[in-house]
């Protein structure tokens, strides 16, 4: 059964940095496209950013030029680097994947349970 799992968030001042990761396991295909999201109190799930398994990005336009996703297909992991953190940047964070099959046929897309990220002094 796949697993999703997010690490790395916490507590950190305004201005700081954080690294999340997500790793993916227990699946016997490929993931293709990961991304990010997240959700704060009272407020709707909002796109972070997307990364495709070529490495090509796309990000909500909140954290452009501040955040920036990676991938290590080999170690089926995703991470997010969060520079120059704000307090409308608490949230909880989740990772999800999309998993295709040897052929590139789609399989099945999955979530995380999120990673809280609390910005504030």
């Amino acid at each position: 059964q796949l697993q999703v799992v997010e690490s790395g968030g916490g507590l950190v001042q305004p201005g700081g940095s954080l690294r999340l990761s997500c790793a993916a396991s227990g699946f016997l295909f490929r993931l293709n496209t990961m991304g990010w999201y997240r959700q704060a109190p009272g407020k709707q799930r909002e796109l972070v950013a997307i990364i495709s398994r070529s490495g090509s990005t796309n990000y909500g336009d909140s954290v452009k030029g501040r955040f920036t996703a990676s991938r290590d297909n080999a170690k089926n992991t995703m991470y997010l680097q969060m520079n120059k953190l704000a307090p409308e940047d608490t949230a909880l964070y989740y990772c999800h994947v999309d998993v295709v099959t040897s052929d590139g046929l789609r399989y099945g897309d999955y979530w995380g349970q999120g990673t809280q990220v609390t910005v504030s002094s």
